[in-house]
């Protein structure tokens, strides 16, 4: 059952349970359970739109009144405001009639959208704005009563680290005895209630309702990623942050982005302003050229000067976990060990640090959180009594997969095996870079389909490949395609010796393989574990072991 039991106790605010429990498909997200509702008239004159009123009804339209929002048509719940949007294949008012016939109370929409014959005979207030997707997320945060200036919202962003940035920030609330929410890739939570996640960051409508949901529940503290897809289409508009934080930025999401300018300029958004407390890991030029007199400065690297928070004594164990000291202003000094490998992953602890500072977090707490962190599909290790390391990573750019795979070599004298694959339908440039990346620093690099979507899975390999192959023969491991992703973590699995470390890269925690628009049950954990068991149950009947490759 994806939604807790609270929510299940409060069926009208929770129409996806009431749907779920009636065997129907389940997609709505949660609503809060009170809500004031607010007049068209409020919204007409907060967001600068136009009114249409309908035919003999005059301006007491604007008196009527909506308690929700929403941008789906399917989702609409009697009294909502219809957000008919335009988009890149249809134009939201072509599904005005639907959300009509569902009881939507007004309609957000632009010239395009008003002139629809539909609206023009919907009967309700449609308001016209010339940029509605972008006015969106205010008026659904008045709606929802600004719900995020009722919580300590922490945003964090960048291309990697957001998901184990936002755990760390998390685990440091709760060990300060804050009730905390969670929004991000691998789950939301609600006051310790998992549900799951669709985006990365939900629909502007959607996040305002979750946010009132989690102020109705006592949560005080939200640590959510903020992507650069939600900026640039302002899902996070209408959202007042705390804290507002930066990771990094390396090649990712050209598919949707002009270059890495326009990626840049997505990602800073979150500095205009719209943060409390800017938070910037100034390790990389594109967080340096962040830096205002104001901002909180975040470095691990010796020669950037002036970093107000720092590291110091760095030690890493052959687990995997590390210790260090963080410095930060005032003489703040506070000893924390750490579960997640990797320089980048001191980088991000050191970001959470800081952020739990801005909002009031102890030292001890800082320490406390950091220490119990494990982030699902992130460095995560599979730990079954195997004689080689086995470790799951969502790592799917080449930065990425270059520090990942530094750490891990790092971290062991034998070989690094990695299995990887590329994403269909997205960014194609970052595909012979990831196979470049991976071929360098890996003994055996196993070529695979990851999510190849409507893309043909051979021709996303071959491009990896010819990344891979690129590299002289002397600076790069073995190389071979196996597109199966199960065989090829198979393959992975029979190729390792003991001390070797073997890497399933790309997709994390993710419990799906689209394919040709299929999305079948699938889990790097889950197919990772029962290669190491069936290792282990041949092991154990045969003393000499299932062999090894040459």
């Amino acid at each position: 059952m994806p939604y807790p039991e609270w929510a299940q106790r409060a069926p009208v605010a929770f129409p996806a349970v009431r749907a779920k429990l009636e065997g129907k498909a389940v997609s709505a997200p949660p609503r809060p359970t009170r809500i004031e509702p607010v007049p068209i008239n409020t919204l007409i004159a907060r967001a600068d739109a136009r009114l249409v009123t309908p035919t003999g009804q005059g301006q007491e339209a604007a008196d009527d009144t909506v308690t929700g929002a929403t941008l789906r048509a399917q989702q609409v719940l009697p009294g909502d405001l219809f957000a008919a949007l335009p988009g890149a294949r249809a134009h939201g008012a072509d599904f005005a009639a639907e959300a009509l016939a569902a009881g939507a109370g007004a309609v957000l929409t632009d010239e395009a959208g008003a002139s629809r014959p539909v609206l023009a005979e919907a009967g309700v207030p449609v308001l016209v704005h010339p940029n509605p997707r972008g006015i969106l997320g205010e008026i659904a945060a008045w709606i929802y009563g600004e719900p995020s200036l009722r919580l300590a919202v922490l945003g964090v962003t960048g291309t990697s680290g957001k998901t184990t940035t936002s755990y760390l920030l998390e685990a440091g609330l709760r060990a300060a005895g804050h009730t905390t929410g969670l929004l991000g890739t691998v789950q939301t939570l609600i006051a310790g209630e998992r549900l799951s996640s669709g985006f990365t960051t939900p629909e502007a409508p959607d996040l305002q309702a979750l946010f009132a949901v989690m102020a109705e529940h006592g949560v005080t503290h939200v640590p959510m990623e903020v992507s650069s897809h939600a900026l640039a289409l302002g899902r996070v508009n209408g959202t007042r942050f705390a804290v507002g934080a930066f990771t990094n930025l390396s090649q990712d999401h050209l598919d949707f982005h002009a270059d890495m300018e326009d990626y840049f300029a997505a990602k800073a958004q979150l500095f205009d302003g719209r943060s409390t407390t800017e938070v910037v890991c100034t390790d990389g030029e594109w967080g340096r050229r962040l830096v205002a007199p104001h901002t909180v400065t975040v470095s691990t690297v010796d020669d950037v000067d002036d970093a107000m928070w720092t590291a110091s004594d760095i030690t890493a164990s052959p687990t995997g976990s590390q210790t260090f000291v963080v410095h930060g202003p005032d003489g703040f000094r506070q000893p924390v060990e750490l579960r997640l490998p990797g320089s980048f992953n001191v980088a991000n602890a050191l970001l959470a640090a800081a952020g739990l500072h801005a909002v009031g977090v102890s030292g001890k707490h800082i320490a406390a959180g950091l220490a119990g962190v494990d982030v699902p599909g992130r460095m995560e290790r599979v730990v079954l009594g195997q004689d080689f390391a086995a470790v799951v990573d969502y790592a799917h750019k080449p930065a990425a997969v270059a520090k990942g795979l530094d750490a891990i070599r790092a971290g062991t004298d034998g070989r690094v095996i990695i299995v990887l694959g590329c994403g269909g339908d997205r960014d194609t440039a970052k595909r012979p870079l990831m196979g470049e990346a991976a071929a360098r620093r890996s003994d055996l690099l196993v070529v695979t389909d990851d999510n190849p979507r409507s893309e043909d899975p051979a021709a996303i390999r071959a491009a990896m490949r010819d990344g891979a192959l690129a590299v002289p023969a002397g600076q790069r491991g073995e190389v071979i395609d196996v597109g199966d992703r199960r065989a090829a973590i198979a393959t992975a699995v029979r190729r390792a010796r003991a001390g070797d470390v073997v890497i399933i890269a790309g997709k994390g925690h993710e419990t799906g393989q689209e394919i040709a628009g299929v999305v079948h049950p699938f889990s790097d954990r889950d197919e990772l574990e029962a290669v190491i068991r069936a290792r282990l149950d041949m092991e154990a009947g045969d003393p000499a072991g299932p062999g090894v490759d040459a």
